[in-house]
């Protein structure tokens, strides 16, 4: 445990290291670092996070990141399920987090992959109310790589 509170004391300049196993055991402006059992400085925008209480008030951890905290409802923000985002937008998985997208719009590609790893960590919402996920025409010339599936959001057949 020496060599290690050294390490800390060295990356943290002359501040002594205190150790921790849970936050309230850390000064305020510091949270506890329960891998390592040190208190250690609470992380800013961009500054690589594990959890919320990581980050400085005001920001989230997201995608293993400091953000600022998109509002309830919002397009980016945490939910759980459909309802908790706005009426044109999803609950769905970005990175792994459950956050509110924006519903697929006319022509948007809307294919989605039968399942394994990528569809598990990367969903795309259903298409707006009145269009259907459905096959159809596709300018191979223009098209971006990623989007040469031939699945687009289109109207409804009356």
């Amino acid at each position: 445990m020496f060599e290690m509170q050294a390490v800390f004391a060295g990356a943290m300049g002359d501040v002594g290291v205190t150790t921790c196993s849970q936050d309230r055991h850390c000064a305020q402006g510091l949270f506890c670092d329960k891998h390592f059992g040190v208190c250690l400085s609470l992380r800013q925008e961009g500054q690589y996070c594990r959890q919320d209480a990581h980050c400085t008030r005001g920001l989230s951890c997201m995608f293993g990141k400091c953000h600022q905290t998109v509002p309830d409802g919002q397009e980016g923000a945490r939910c759980r399920q459909d309802k908790d985002c706005g009426p044109a937008a999803c609950c769905a998985r970005q990175h792994g987090e459950m956050v509110c997208k924006k519903r697929l719009v006319m022509d948007e590609s809307c294919y989605v992959p039968p399942g394994g790893l990528a569809f598990s960590i990367n969903q795309v919402c259903p298409c707006q109310e009145g269009l259907v996920c459905r096959a159809g025409a596709i300018d191979q010339e223009k098209a971006p790589e990623y989007q040469k599936s031939n699945w687009r959001c289109m109207k409804l057949s009356p």
